[in-house]
């Protein structure tokens, strides 16, 4: 029996349904990369969960009190209020989005030659690391290599590996110690308490800041609630507090568990660190006390900020991943286990048995994907992880080849699952019809993103 739902559309909009012949048009005018289709023409979209929810009705009246004031608003003040009912820190700053919290901490805490290390630098985390001059050093624990095991927090930092380099001879170069919370890189799996706690102890024992990546907290803090002894009876708010609470610091995406359209966040313990980044701030992003987002996106995400945490909201995110997942696997779609919240990873390289590495079978499912059902979605293999020649050929395949189906907060019911599951069904009855793809074009940094690519013969 399907839980109810706890929420009610407000606002609809009518899904694209083109033809198959009017998508291999758009898909091949794209370069065969989903972030270059026309959104017109998708009919459900799995390319990401960031900025891409619903607004609840709180929110879009909370909008409607917006101070559009330069400096010191009292959209403001609301919205510091609601940061504060969560972090501990003295220093905040808004930002535009995620990504340029991470420039901006980047650029104020690493040297050149400094190091990164984190369970695993999403995308945009690395590149920023790398712009700063530093080495992003990603430490994943053993159980997060097994995609089939049901270990509850496969996003957990390896902790031994963590000792062992802070104590070993790159040591002295270790800048910071980040915790990405949900892991997104790594399959959305959660990082327990426990586990953040010893890596908080290890970090100030050897003198280096402890930061949380908390672009999906909220999600993390109701998954502990699930998974982790001890914490069964807690509200998800406290826990979140909690995670908080052992970290110096924070960057966060709202347009994540912010539930916003735009805004990130930065937050601090330090005081000097604090006067580096609001130079950074000032410069690149706007006064401090709007950071490059309107008066509007301040409230929404001061309103999400107090939404977020609501068990019912995350009890249906945990709900309509798990259905996703179990619709892929009746459809004989292997995905990452245990299923996490913000998105299902599925195992593209284990049904696409006919495809090499080099042949890119994430990218090749989810073409697949928008070309039967117009539905977009993200790859995270070789693709977006693989090492290339100069000839943009594959030199180092990625660990996995896994392609992302991220779920936007409050948009889609159980029909648009269903129909996803049946897409997926339609594609493994006959996976040997997919066909591979080769790079025609890729930047150096971020190729995902911008690159182009043309099938193969099949």
């Amino acid at each position: 029996m399907l839980d109810f739902p706890t929420t009610l559309s407000a606002v609809v909009k009518p899904a694209p349904a083109l033809s198959r012949e009017e998508r291999e048009r758009e898909i091949e005018r794209a370069g065969y990369n989903p972030f270059k289709i026309d959104a017109r023409t998708v009919s459900v979209d799995f390319l990401s969960d960031s900025g891409t929810g619903a607004l609840s009705t709180a929110q879009r009246a909370a909008a409607e009190q917006a101070d559009e004031s330069y400096a010191c608003s009292s959209s403001w003040y609301r919205f510091e209020e609601s940061v504060r009912d969560l972090v501990p820190y003295r220093h905040v700053f808004p930002v535009h989005q995620g990504r340029a919290a991470e420039r901006v901490l980047f650029s104020s805490l690493l040297s050149p030659g400094q190091i990164s290390i984190s369970n695993t630098h999403f995308d945009t985390t690395r590149a920023n690391v790398e712009i700063a001059g530093g080495r992003a050093l990603d430490l994943p624990c053993p159980a997060s290599s097994d995609l089939d095991s049901e270990f509850p927090f496969k996003g957990d930092i390896d902790l031994g590996a963590l000792e062992r380099t802070l104590s070993g001879p790159e040591g002295s170069k270790v800048g910071i110690v980040l915790m990405t919370i949900t892991n997104n890189g790594l399959g959305g799996q959660p990082v327990s308490l426990a586990n953040m706690t010893s890596a908080a102890e290890i970090a100030r024992r050897h003198g280096v800041p402890f930061w949380l990546d908390a672009a999906r907290f909220a999600e993390n803090a109701w998954l502990i609630t699930r998974r982790e002894p001890g914490y069964s009876h807690w509200d998800p708010r406290d826990v979140a507090r909690r995670e908080f609470a052992l970290a110096d610091g924070c960057m966060i995406s709202l347009k994540k568990d912010g539930l916003g359209h735009a805004g990130g966040l930065l937050a601090m313990r330090d005081d000097a660190l604090a006067e580096r980044c609001k130079a950074l701030v000032i410069a690149g992003e706007g006064f401090v006390t709007y950071g490059g987002i309107s008066g509007r996106d301040l409230e929404v995400v001061a309103q999400g900020l107090r939404e977020v945490t609501d068990p019912q909201h995350l009890a249906g995110r945990e709900s309509a991943a798990a259905l996703l997942a179990e619709l892929s696997h009746q459809a004989g779609v292997s995905t990452v286990r245990p299923s996490g919240m913000h998105a299902i990873y599925l195992n593209a390289g284990r049904l696409l048995t006919h495809l090499t590495p080099a042949e890119f079978p994430g990218h090749a499912l989810a073409c697949e994907l928008y070309r039967r059902g117009g539905i977009r979605a993200a790859e995270l293999g070789s693709l977006y992880l693989g090492e290339l020649d100069d000839d943009l050929r594959l030199r180092e395949p990625a660990p996995f080849e896994l392609i992302r189906l991220a779920i936007p907060r409050r948009s889609y019911d159980e029909t648009h699952l269903r129909f996803v599951g049946s897409v997926l069904d339609d594609i493994a009855k006959e996976p040997e019809q997919v066909p591979g793809y080769r790079l025609t074009e890729a930047p150096p940094l971020l190729r995902h993103f911008d690159c182009r690519l043309t099938p193969l013969p099949n």
